[in-house]
């Protein structure tokens, strides 16, 4: 046996709060990739409702890796949530047009910061919120109800408003190795012989898996 299908949208046969969520993702604009989960008190269909402002004719992705674990409550803030903030007003006269779209003259409408990506292994914690355009790194852990605005390197420990890292998971070494060692990308039959070294803190046995 190779651990869960994860093609089944409910991994855990009694417990309907948690899902595969690739299963379950409607949106071509969000890319979920195996394994990763998620978790919700009430529905595990509101994930899409917490991906907000997120408008067709923007395109920005919403881009998750694998073995994620994400908590109830998280949103993820896209690119239509942007006002431009050059000008004397952030006020977005120009999408009112009536004679407004003069306003569109020199300004964006939606200032683009890019994909929001979430890299593999990442744990994000109840109600955490994750801005526009923003880099999660694999292996990083974002705390309950913290507000990631900026970048999150692999392996950190990030918390609070806006978010600041705690801690580092490892040693600059061992995440060296781990980025090299990609255990997600393995195949689940080697995940599955591993799972003692995976789930271990010894960076060294893992890097000798075979």
């Amino acid at each position: 046996m190779n651990g869960p299908d994860p093609e089944n949208t409910f991994p855990l046969a009694h417990h309907h709060n948690l899902v595969f969520l690739k299963n379950i993702i409607r949106n071509p604009n969000i890319v979920v990739g195996d394994y990763t989960y998620y978790h919700d008190m009430d529905d595990p269909h509101n994930f899409e409702k917490n991906v907000l402002y997120h408008f067709d004719f923007i395109g920005d992705k919403l881009r998750i890796g694998k073995f994620c674990a994400i908590a109830s409550g998280v949103k993820f803030i896209m690119n239509g949530g942007n006002h431009e903030t050059r000008p004397v007003s952030t006020y977005p006269f120009a999408i009112f047009a009536n004679g407004w779209e003069q306003a569109d003259a020199g300004t964006d409408k939606y200032p683009y910061k890019g994909d929001t990506v979430v890299g593999n292994d990442v744990w994000i914690g109840y109600e955490a919120v994750i801005m526009p355009g923003v880099r999660i790194g694999n292996g990083a852990i974002v705390a309950t109800k913290a507000v990631v605005t900026r970048d999150v390197a692999d392996y950190a420990i990030v918390a609070g408003n806006p978010a600041q890292v705690v801690k580092m998971r490892f040693t600059e070494s061992e995440i060296a190795q781990l980025r090299q060692i990609a255990w997600w990308d393995w195949s689940i039959e080697k995940i599955t012989r591993n799972l003692p070294h995976i789930t271990a803190a010894d960076v060294a046995r893992l890097a000798d898996c075979e």
